[in-house]
């Protein structure tokens, strides 16, 4: 065997390796975190055998909705494995089905004002944030928060479908920015 074919063959050993580690821990629920939202780094999905709870923190695949298209477009949302090819998100449950959500320069759920929540009238870079209206949580949904300020969280989105929880977000190594 040749010199090159041997190293060839090395990288196509050592590329299957690394390949079929991230398929081990994608399929045993590992996911990276690469936003400001929470923690850089790994993230382990926990089987969630109960009701979604307010404090809950969640991973959610986020619905293929057009505020969803228009996060991917200006990069507050990565590519990946959700409906609509968008990559799921860390966030806290602020508010459950039910429960009213006031918006008013910060967020408040049934009258308590929610910490960090505070709204941006623009992102970092200048483009216009439009806040959700607020209202009362619909049957199924949930409303998500983030107490990083840049955070794009239902303060702009409004609840969604707690149908899209993957299971509790658990950091396995982490670090912060």
């Amino acid at each position: 065997m040749t010199r090159r074919r041997r190293a060839l063959t090395v990288l196509w050993i050592g590329a299957a390796v690394v390949s079929g580690l991230f398929s081990l821990g994608y399929v045993g629920g590992l996911r990276i975190n690469l936003t400001s939202s929470y923690p850089l780094g790994i993230w382990r999905i926990v089987p969630l055998d109960r009701e979604v709870a307010v404090g809950d923190l969640v991973m959610i695949c986020p619905p293929p909705t057009s505020a969803f298209r228009l996060a991917r477009q200006r990069g507050y949302l990565r590519s990946g494995l959700c409906s609509g090819w968008l990559s799921p998100m860390i966030k806290t449950v602020a508010a459950t089905q039910g429960q009213r959500v006031e918006i008013a320069g910060s967020v408040s759920v049934d009258g308590m004002p929610l910490a960090r929540s505070e709204l941006r009238n623009a992102d970092a870079e200048g483009r216009a944030l439009l806040p959700y209206a607020g209202g009362v949580v619909p049957p199924g949904h949930i409303f998500l928060h983030s107490e990083f300020a840049g955070s794009y969280d239902s303060r702009y989105f409004g609840p969604v479908p707690a149908a899209g929880v993957l299971g509790l977000a658990h950091p396995v190594l982490t670090i912060h920015p």
